[in-house]
């Protein structure tokens, strides 16, 4: 394989950091929100407002539901991203032609994570 130098390596370290971005940045959304919502309790608690299970699990939501639509969620992303790996194999089969197997191989990979995730939104719904 070719020796793509300083360009190459810089280009897999931003492709790193915009993942760990991504990562960080969906963690401190997810605990901004449960903050917000323990806020909204706490004011009620504070003014002696009645607070009835529904209520509560308007305000906190149901995490079941939830794992439910993320499972889903996740399982269709890579549903829709199995086929572009194919396809990428292919555009990069021009270059050299194991690369077409490989990703055949990758996108089988991604295609049974996908179907396992549904599978298990699908279970976790109830």
């Amino acid at each position: 394989m070719e020796n793509f130098g300083v360009g190459g390596g810089l280009a897999a370290l931003g492709l790193w950091l915009f993942i760990g971005m991504v990562v960080v940045g969906g963690i401190w959304d997810s605990v901004r929100k449960r903050e917000a919502q323990h806020e909204t309790l706490r004011r009620m608690f504070e003014s002696g407002k009645e607070i009835d299970r529904a209520l509560l699990s308007e305000l906190l939501g149901s995490d079941q539901q939830k794992k439910a639509q993320d499972l889903r969620v996740s399982g269709l992303i890579c549903l829709c991203l199995a086929p572009g790996l194919v396809l990428l194999g292919w555009f990069m089969s021009f270059l050299a032609e194991e690369m077409l197997t490989l990703m055949l191989g990758v996108g089988a990979l991604v295609l049974c994570l996908a179907l396992g995730m549904l599978y298990a939104a699908r279970e976790a719904k109830g």
